[in-house]
């Protein structure tokens, strides 16, 4: 299983419900990752998406604790149970978590590769995603040249889960 997260320098993800900044080329990136594949999300952040829509071209999961919410175009599970039950008909490496942080947290003990885009600024934030540089679990596999969108520089990071030794 993947993820696929935006973080500036203090592993921030977003401020008030919303992204932290709209980098073009980033969500780009996503859109190229994510295009015929699962992705996996919250309630709160699908309210963040264009008219609070599904993402065209991908099977959207959300999760929401409220067992009456219903969203066209996509499958609802209220509960990390259901979730992962969902997620057997598909193949792991088509799914994507995408957020918010509720949802990442819950699920990164079930991922193998996280797609983080560093953004190279501190932003004033209230959700932060789990600092992979700071545990031992996790190795970086690749790295892109820094990019840069107007004076915010950023690059995308490949991580992978190190294999257990027998």
């Amino acid at each position: 299983m993947n993820l696929i997260v935006a973080v500036d320098n203090n592993w921030a993800i977003g401020c008030k419900g919303g992204l932290l900044v709209r980098i073009p080329g980033d969500h780009k990136a996503f859109r190229q990752e994510t295009a015929g594949k699962v992705v996996v999300l919250g309630r709160k952040t699908l309210q963040t998406f264009p008219q609070g829509m599904p993402l065209a071209d991908r099977t959207n999961i959300i999760l929401s604790a409220n067992p009456s919410y219903r969203v066209k175009g996509a499958v609802v599970v209220h509960s990390k149970e259901e979730l992962l039950e969902e997620l057997k008909k598909y193949r792991e490496e088509d799914i994507y978590i995408i957020g918010g942080e509720s949802v990442y947290r819950m699920m990164l003990p079930y991922c193998q590769t996280a797609h983080v885009t560093k953004i190279d600024h501190i932003y004033e934030a209230d959700a932060y995603f789990p600092n992979l540089d700071e545990s031992e679990e996790w190795e970086i596999t690749a790295d892109s040249e820094e990019q840069t969108y107007f004076d915010i520089a950023y690059s995308f990071i490949k991580y992978e889960r190190k294999k257990r030794k027998a």
